[in-house]
């Protein structure tokens, strides 16, 4: 594991960057990324902050930011700033325990999603509207099984290389909040963010 403080190295999440918390009154979705990585450049320069996200979590915002018209100079900028490295997996260790935990965790969700499958087949033989139930059953079902769990690759690069760089998580994502715990990370919601960075860099002016 690294050495260096847990304040200077963060792992960020696709959910900070698209959060509606970090923009001002006013502030488009760009603008708010914009002077988010002002933010963290001024940090990095001053303070040696580190930010880090997977690749994979990288791949996942830069399609988003394209689809939403996202200017190239900021990605370039987020490019720059943000440094992309793969979690080491076969290195960074996990408690069986967590791993047990997300066993049972999902064999409960499973159990839970089949019901809420019976009970969405139920309604639609009742009331002869089969393509409501199935709009109905795919949102529930979804939410059953995926809400507050760390469900895919994204999630869980995120996790390996914040434990691996002895990192503070940055995220919106309750899920991936609740197994920072179990991981034994630090952890910061997204909004929270720019204004933690703006407080280490008014501190150091004042030194």
């Amino acid at each position: 594991m690294a050495d260096y403080p847990l304040k200077q190295r963060f792992v960020l999440d696709t959910s900070l960057f698209l959060s509606d918390e970090i923009r001002a009154e006013g502030e488009t979705m760009e603008d708010a990324l914009v002077r988010l990585l002002d933010t963290l450049a001024l940090a990095k320069l001053r303070l040696n902050i580190s930010c880090y996200m997977p690749p994979s979590v990288h791949d996942e915002l830069m399609v988003v930011l394209r689809n939403r018209g996202v200017d190239e100079e900021a990605t370039a900028q987020l490019n720059t700033w943000v440094i992309r490295k793969h979690p080491s997996r076969f290195e960074v260790m996990i408690p069986a325990e967590v791993v047990s935990r997300f066993m049972r965790e999902m064999s409960s969700r499973v159990d839970s999603g089949l019901r809420v499958a019976e009970d969405a087949v139920r309604d639609a033989a009742e009331a002869g509207v089969a393509d409501a139930a199935i709009s109905d059953l795919r949102h529930d079902y979804r939410k059953t099984l995926r809400r507050g769990v760390v469900d895919s690759q994204e999630d869980f690069d995120l996790l390996v290389l914040a434990r691996e760089l002895d990192a503070g998580v940055v995220t919106e994502d309750t899920g991936i909040i609740d197994w920072a715990e179990d991981f034994g990370l630090r952890y910061l919601r997204g909004r929270d963010f720019p204004n933690l960075l703006e407080a280490y860099l008014d501190a150091s002016f004042e030194v």
